[in-house]
């Protein structure tokens, strides 16, 4: 079954209720395309998008808002049971929510096979990057409606249907695509730090990261870049590309590791003090670090 996620829209009026599934690429708003068309004049034409990220399913916020707890959010992952205002009258629950069972990834000369997490490009040394990155030699994204379900587009050539078994050269390295399941590794939680919920604030340079009744605690520098990385891509990442992005002009394998290391030692110690269970960035067994986040984390990207 493909990814979807299952909705319910409580209306202004009593008994105005509606339930949709909808898939990644669907639009809520007032125009008569929108997927989920709503007449009413406090939602926007292009009010909200829906996208899917790795595992994750966010609500964007287009030209509308989206509300949640009273706070206004740009987007909004959607978990079981959560619930974001449209508008004041406007009420969206998540029912359900349907992952597919695997998951397209890229495999090149010195990249492991990598779920690709949603829009991406490949940089000139065959390494995972963001699609605005300048020097990008190739670029990715999901389809939607009744396009393929990916495309690829390359220097100078139209985009093109792409999927399962195909590869492509890029630049001077040669890529396959193949379908890899969704979670291969178990997560283990550290509970040995109490965790009641933490709300991530992601900014290039810095960090914050709240739990209820406790001061916010605040990383700057290399330790919020790496978790800023780590919620752009939205999949667990290789190493080598995540100290890469952090280390651009660090020649030799050798030392990326060295610093790569030394650094999670101090951002876990850093965690572990503030009362935050430092495996919140883990490594999975198979050389990729992710972000291991607990239903009830909220994560607000500001980058």
């Amino acid at each position: 079954m493909p990814a979807a996620v299952v909705l319910r829209l409580e209306g202004p009026e009593p008994g105005d209720v509606e339930e949709r599934t909808l898939r990644p690429g669907d639009l809520i708003g007032r125009a008569w395309s929108a997927a989920w068309f709503l007449d009413d004049a406090r939602i926007s034409e292009a009010h909200a998008l829906l996208s899917l990220r790795g595992e994750r399913f966010l609500l964007l916020a287009l030209r509308g808002r989206l509300v949640v707890g009273g706070r206004p959010l740009e987007r909004v992952e959607l978990l079981p049971g959560a619930q974001v205002a449209l508008t004041p009258d406007h009420q969206l629950t998540v029912l359900d929510v349907w992952h597919p069972d695997q998951v397209l990834a890229i495999e090149g000369p010195d990249l492991p096979a990598t779920p690709l997490p949603g829009a991406a490009a490949l940089d000139p040394a065959g390494y995972l990057t963001h699609p605005t990155d300048p020097r990008a030699i190739a670029w990715l994204w999901p389809g939607s409606g009744s396009a393929p379900a990916w495309r690829l587009r390359l220097p100078g050539g139209p985009p093109r249907a792409i999927g399962p078994n195909d590869s492509f050269e890029a630049g001077t390295h040669r890529f396959t695509l193949s379908l890899t399941p969704l979670r291969s590794t178990p997560a283990t939680v550290d509970r040995s730090v109490a965790h009641h919920g933490l709300r991530l604030v992601v900014r290039y340079d810095t960090l914050h990261l709240f739990r209820a009744g406790d001061a916010p605690l605040v990383i700057d520098g290399l330790g919020a870049r790496l978790v800023g990385e780590l919620v752009a891509f939205g999949v667990p990442v290789p190493w080598r590309q995540l100290a890469r992005e952090l280390w651009r002009d660090t020649p030799g394998e050798v030392l990326l590791r060295k610093r790569l290391d030394g650094l999670l030692g101090r951002l876990r110690k850093v965690l572990r003090e503030g009362g935050v269970r430092p495996d919140l960035v883990r490594t999975n067994g198979q050389g990729c670090l992710e972000l291991l986040l607990d239903p009830e984390d909220q994560v607000e990207d500001q980058l």
